[in-house]
């Protein structure tokens, strides 16, 4: 599964990159969403790349994103209680690991698709440049780090 945070805002931006931000749900800055890997979002990913920062994520930065970050419809907070009654699962943790292995979606317990973070403790590295420049923007091998400064 890909985590994708946008990093940056829509001023001086084509419409093309605007519609597929839509389209990916990030219409604002530091929300995150959390998506299948396929060919059809790979391509997304791909045109959003100077906007986003994205990577794959561990079933443990899931579970605590869910945990401090997930809400239900009407802004109510996610609960072991609501995991319990929505779906199968006893814990957040074991629904984390059903979803991250695919055979759940955070559909099926009613959790808004969109994470709104927090902008990253002690500040990004740069939202201009690439990871391999020295900045936050593209590909991060452990899109987890960045997720847990924006807790």
């Amino acid at each position: 599964m890909y985590a994708i945070v946008r990093l940056r805002g829509s001023v001086n931006t084509k419409p093309d990159i605007k519609d597929t931000l839509k389209m990916l749900r990030l219409h604002r800055i530091n929300h995150c969403i959390v998506v299948p890997e396929s060919p059809h979002y790979r391509g997304m990913i791909q045109k959003v790349k100077d906007y986003v920062a994205w990577g794959e994520i561990d079933e443990d930065a899931l579970a605590s994103m869910l945990e401090m970050r997930g809400r239900l419809s009407g802004n109510r907070r996610l609960t072991d209680q609501v995991i319990k009654d929505k779906t199968a699962c006893g814990t957040m943790k074991e629904f984390a690991s059903e979803v991250f292995r695919g055979s759940a979606t955070l559909q099926d317990a009613g959790i808004k698709p969109v994470f709104r973070l927090h902008p990253p403790r002690k500040g990004h590295r740069g939202t201009k440049k690439t990871v391999k420049e020295g900045g936050e923007l593209g590909y991060h091998e452990s899109i987890s780090d960045l997720i847990r400064k924006m807790r």
